[in-house]
């Protein structure tokens, strides 16, 4: 139950026209939201106000339209604050970067030794360098947590789908960034880690050979492949901010989801102004992370590195076990889990790709038609036990905890019984994705089946509203 007194709240909504309204309305006794069609309560708008967010331009009126006056779900949760602790990491790897590479050096023979001169005798550039290693780190922590909310809550689910696509996107081409930097310090890991990864790309027909051969800049790892990983590391986040703003113009066109994710066309929600509600939210959210994200910087930040990468890279000397960072070891697990290389490259591969694939298994469900009735009457007994029970909520943990295990299995040496462990977590990984596509759409049956018609839902999930001058508004 919510009681809320909102007074004189003003916001306004893109959809292919700005509209700004401003209320007083009283809540008494309503629910977070209810879920059927896309309404909000508002009323008439005041001139006063409209005249004020007309004199505004540029910069500052994208600022009313698209944080302040931004019309959110009024149920969203604390989950919902990833999105926003990605773009700020994302930023700060940007700005820390272009201050480490004024003093870096792209050279087999200086590299190493720039980033210990970082170090050591630029001011500030061990907060510099610990901010933008731990950052990294820090950055896949909230986007991992970004991606299992929208598995948890079906944002894959709605109606524009670009934002799903773009966020996996953005998630891919942060991988490709990451590894090539990781190479930069020129460490043993980095050095090794470049040499087994781009040694992946000779299992594609014909051009393998000459792909792996590109990118080295030669027969081996060397002073080319350093200046080429620079070149990308340097250029790659600024196509991620790119992707960034795409992701975020699908996000308030379409608007955002919602912790009721059985939405299809005919979703409910009570939207009120980001600010200051949500401002707040994040506003919390954002601290408590600054204290995490600090400790690592002053307190630990050698925690989630390997000690190997402050050793120079040596061709001649290889590691005990070469270990990428820990946000790439699930993946690593897949990959040598399979003693087929090839067979491992594609099934790492296809791990990432099937995230694209989510929406499509889930409207491939939808569209099974079945004529049978007693078969029929199964399916809906069987969709409602799956929604009574939340199973869907079981799967996505099933996974992430599959994911976090595949992780750990990672770390581990290439040796009995981790390989055959690592084996069952693969096959389970993809088993999972298929069950969350399938348990959605039991969802969402379910729900489109047992649909409360939306005069009676309104008159037993609002109660008494109060309001002045109070219209309903449509959002199509």
């Amino acid at each position: 139950m919510l009681g809320i007194i909102v007074n004189k709240i003003s916001f306004s909504f893109i959809n292919n026209q700005n509209i700004c309204f401003s209320t007083k309305i009283v809540w008494k006794n309503t629910f977070y939201a209810s879920t059927y069609r896309k309404r909000v309560i508002i009323s008439e708008p005041e001139p006063e106000i409209e005249e004020e967010h007309d004199q505004q331009y540029g910069i500052i009126k994208i600022l009313y339209n698209h944080v302040i006056y931004y019309p959110t779900p009024a149920n969203l949760g604390y989950f919902w604050n990833f999105g926003f602790l990605s773009l700020f990491c994302l930023v700060n790897q940007i700005i820390t970067g272009v201050f480490l590479a004024m003093h870096y050096v792209p050279n087999t023979l200086f590299a190493f030794s720039s980033v210990e001169h970082i170090m050591r005798d630029i001011n500030f550039g061990w907060l510099i360098r610990y901010a933008h290693s731990n950052g990294a780190s820090a950055f896949f922590a909230v986007v991992y947590i970004h991606i299992f909310r929208g598995l948890l809550f079906k944002s894959y689910s709605f109606s524009n789908k670009s934002i799903w696509f773009s966020g996996i996107i953005i998630f891919i081409l942060m991988m490709a960034t990451a590894f090539v930097g990781y190479v930069l310090p020129w460490g043993q890991m980095s050095f090794w880690g470049a040499t087994v990864i781009t040694n992946l790309f000779s299992v594609i027909p014909l051009i393998g050979t000459d792909l792996v051969y590109w990118l080295w800049g030669g027969f081996s790892v060397g002073p080319s492949t350093l200046t080429r990983f620079f070149s990308f590391h340097y250029l790659l986040p600024f196509i991620i901010f790119t992707f960034v703003i795409i992701h975020i113009f699908y996000l308030h066109n379409i608007g955002s989801s919602n912790p009721f994710p059985l939405e299809h066309k005919e979703v409910n929600t009570y939207y009120i102004t980001f600010y200051p509600y949500f401002f707040i939210k994040d506003a919390i959210g954002f601290f408590i992370f600054l204290v995490i994200f600090f400790y690592f910087i002053f307190f630990n930040p050698n925690l989630l590195g390997h000690s190997d990468n402050y050793i120079e890279a040596n061709s001649l000397v290889t590691p005990e076990h070469i270990v990428p960072e820990w946000y790439f070891l699930p993946f690593y697990a897949i990959l040598r889990s399979i003693p087929n290389k090839e067979q491992g490259i594609i099934a790492m591969a296809f791990s990432l790709v099937i995230f694209f694939f989510i929406p499509v298994f889930e409207l491939f469900f939808n569209s099974i038609n079945i004529t049978n009735e007693s078969i029929k009457n199964i399916k809906k007994n069987y969709f409602f036990w799956i929604y009574k029970y939340s199973f869907r909520y079981f799967i996505t943990l099933v996974y992430a905890t599959v994911f976090i295990c595949l992780g750990v299995l990672g770390s581990r040496p290439v040796e009995y019984p981790y390989i055959e462990v690592g084996n069952f977590l693969t096959k389970l990984y993809f088993i999972n994705i298929c069950f969350i596509s399938f348990i959605s759409n039991a969802q969402w049956e379910y729900e489109h089946n047992h649909a409360v018609p939306y005069e009676t839902d309104v008159q037993q999930r609002i109660g008494n509203i109060e309001t002045e001058n109070t219209i309903i508004w449509t959002f199509k």
